[in-house]
């Protein structure tokens, strides 16, 4: 990225989780905010304003686990669909059998910019830091 910006780790970590699963035999799973702008899946498989999706190779063909976009294609009761949502919708990933996974906060999404910090109101120096034996 330009300008100092930061990566979000959201992406990161989907990709790391959803390896580590496939790698030990899970079917990883997406909670997803489907409310959101952008996010393009079946409206019938909407609860509760998220859906939760299957990112196995097995339920998946042409699977993209972008830094912006999440895309691929499945079937819902036996009908192809093209799924396209934005990496910020995914509330988590997890594996079906197990539970294990991840819950990701707004600030996974990346940083703040960093703020100068206020000078010390009395006018004393920063602390200083010391190597300790």
């Amino acid at each position: 990225m330009t300008n100092g910006a930061r990566n979000s780790k959201r992406p990161y970590l989907i990709r790391a989780m959803h390896s580590w699963m496939m790698d030990n035999g899970e079917t990883p799973h997406v909670i997803v905010d489907a409310e959101k702008a952008g996010v393009e899946v079946p409206r019938a498989y909407v609860k509760d304003g998220k859906v939760v999706l299957n990112l196995s190779s097995t339920a998946t063909q042409r699977l993209v686990l972008g830094n912006d976009w999440i895309e691929f294609e499945a079937r819902f009761a036996g009908v192809v669909h093209h799924v396209r949502i934005p990496v910020s919708t995914v509330l988590g990933i997890y594996a079906r059998e197990t539970g294990e996974g991840m819950v990701f906060s707004e600030q996974d999404l990346g940083p703040e910019p960093p703020t100068k910090p206020a000078p010390p109101e009395d006018g004393s120096r920063r602390p200083q830091l010391k190597v300790v034996k």
